[in-house]
């Protein structure tokens, strides 16, 4: 648990992504860079408050994942409100409320993209969150949804939200067309529009604005920096994990040697091997792991080796090592 409240350093997170940033994946990133703040998957309220195996199915991570941010997917205060007292009992650093996701089905729920058509709603879910939480609270959202797409609108939005007293605004710098395009397309059809998140900082100099959105590397992550408080990384992060590696370094300006790929998976095989103790199958880890050793001499082999091995009813962590002997040095 988390017993230190000090003010989160922003400057570079990874994004959180649904059925990929879960808890073995935060371990394997937190090997790459030890000061990127790290997202849960989105977590529905209503899981939380009224799941079968009580919320730690949800909310139970390893205390090295620090610094570590939940999100939230929900529209009721109340339920929000409660979830929020639960995460502080679990030492999150930040809780963060979902207002960017553009499926079908979390606009069904009434939560994600869709509530930035309505934003007083919205400011009423973030004062209840406030209100029982012990650590900052977050919206992350879209420059805008559908026709309501105006930067007039996105500014309203903002400024509706910031008069509850929260600070930082998370923005994907794409639209979201949530009736005609599927999720995927989403984060691709849309065009990306980081100059309306720089515009945004411009004109609100006082809020914490982190730009989230088709960032490929650290490098380019940093070069916003002069424009932005921090940036947001998303599915490179995931798909090319070890361009990660040099986060510390470029970011955070320490001066320790860039850890090597093979050297973050010794970092993370211990773990593996205990959770494989604690009846957890391998694949739920070595399914992360696969665009490691991308663009290195033996990747595909590396890949084919775990797909094929990691379905074993007794495959345990020596499915990745023997994996990693695929790469040529």
């Amino acid at each position: 648990m988390n017993t230190s409240p000090k003010k989160l350093d922003r400057r570079l997170s990874v994004a959180p992504m649904m059925e990929w940033t879960d808890r073995h994946q935060r371990v394997f990133m937190r090997g790459l860079t030890k000061n990127t703040l790290l997202y849960t998957e989105m977590v529905v309220a209503p899981a939380i408050i009224f799941g079968k195996d009580g919320p730690g199915r949800f909310l139970d991570y390893s205390d090295i994942e620090h610094p570590i941010a939940l999100q939230l997917g929900g529209s009721d205060p109340a339920q929000l409100a409660q979830c929020c007292k639960i995460a502080n009992d679990w030492g999150y650093d930040e809780i963060n409320l979902n207002c960017g996701c553009p499926s079908d089905r979390v606009s069904a729920g009434r939560f994600g993209a869709c509530l930035m058509a309505e934003p007083a709603l919205v400011a009423d879910c973030i004062k209840a969150m406030q209100d029982a939480s012990e650590v900052p609270i977050t919206v992350k959202h879209r420059i805008g949804i559908d026709d309501l797409d105006s930067y007039e609108l996105l500014g309203a939005f903002i400024d509706t939200i910031a008069q509850t007293g929260c600070e930082t605004f998370i923005i994907h710098a794409r639209k979201a067309w949530l009736k005609g395009l599927s999720p995927k397309q989403n984060r691709e059809i849309p065009p990306l529009r980081h100059d309306i998140v720089h515009m945004i900082k411009q004109d609100f100099p006082h809020l914490e604005i982190i730009l989230n959105g088709g960032i490929q590397s650290i490098e380019e992550a940093a070069s916003h920096l002069d424009k932005v408080d921090g940036v947001m990384i998303g599915r490179a992060a995931y798909e090319t994990p070890y361009i990660m590696a040099n986060a510390d370094q470029l970011i955070y300006g320490e001066d320790a040697p860039v850890i090597g790929r093979k050297e973050a998976l010794e970092k993370f095989l211990p773990y593996v091997d205990q959770q494989v103790e604690n009846d957890v199958y391998v694949r739920h880890m070595a399914k992360h792991l696969f665009g490691l050793f991308q663009g290195q001499r033996g990747a595909k082999a590396w890949r084919r080796y775990l797909s094929e091995h990691m379905f074993l009813n007794d495959a345990n962590a020596d499915v990745i090592r023997q994996a990693v002997e695929k790469i040529e040095e």
